[in-house]
């Protein structure tokens, strides 16, 4: 199953959306500067998930957070 998830950075007090198939890992990847946009927010904190039957519908999710604006989710 997909997963969207919403990171949070204590030290940039920002939050970070994104999707995939293996969270663990992709969090690990986040944390590890292995990400340039989250390098700098060094550690991320998983705030929430979602589980999803398709990349599509994670995709769509993803996208929807986004534009709402992460904070107001």
């Amino acid at each position: 199953m997909y997963v969207v998830y919403i990171l949070f950075s204590s030290s940039l007090n920002k939050y970070y959306v994104g999707s995939t198939l293996h969270l663990a890992i992709r969090l690990d990847e986040h944390n590890r500067g292995k990400s340039p946009f989250t390098k700098k927010g060094i550690p991320w904190n998983l705030i929430h998930h979602i589980e999803c039957e398709s990349q599509i519908r994670a995709v769509q999710l993803e996208y929807k957070i986004k534009k709402r604006g992460i904070r107001r989710f």
